[in-house]
């Protein structure tokens, strides 16, 4: 390949006078270019579903604080009849994990129904979504709707069931 660019840089040369005023770029050299620029996609989407998932999180685990919050009475009126605190964590992780669940299902649904979309462009264009990408992120984010609700659980299962009968 090396030798056919020099042939044809020197052909070139000649027919333009000694100018080089053209430019040979082999397909290796294109798709070298491609490979880094689609790298530098793949990072920065990578970039763009952590804050994703950083920002879903944080707002599961606003929501959960909130809920302990409004349940106060509750828990502690559990705790009174013999909850234990790991009863009251597993509540609380389940809803959180119940929570997200349910925001990957609807995210799940959207991401197929803009498939669905942009296949039907003329383009012919045909979009292929592995299953086994669709299931790692279902436990993803499941993953984050458990791990963003500890600490609310563990604030839950941490009150005290006098005060939190007090609670108003």
């Amino acid at each position: 390949m090396d030798a056919a660019m020099e042939q044809v840089t020197e052909i070139l040369k000649r027919r333009h006078h000694g100018n080089v005023d053209f430019t040979l770029i082999s397909q290796a050299a294109m798709m070298s270019t491609m490979d880094t620029i689609l790298d530098m996609v793949t990072k920065t989407l990578v970039g763009i579903a952590a804050i994703s998932l950083l920002v879903g999180g944080i707002g599961i685990m606003n929501i959960m604080l909130v809920s302990v919050a409004e349940r106060t009475r509750e828990i502690g009126l559990r705790k009174a009849v013999g909850a234990r605190r790991r009863d009251i964590l597993r509540q609380f992780l389940a809803e959180s994990a119940a929570l997200s669940t349910i925001g990957g299902l609807l995210g799940i649904g959207a991401g197929y129904a803009g498939g669905a979309a942009i296949s039907s462009l003329p383009w012919n264009f045909r979009l292929v979504i592995p299953l086994g990408t669709v299931a790692l992120a279902f436990f993803f984010s499941a993953g984050v709707g458990l791990l963003f609700g500890v600490y609310p659980a563990v604030r839950a299962g941490r009150l005290d069931p006098i005060e939190s009968l007090r609670h108003e």
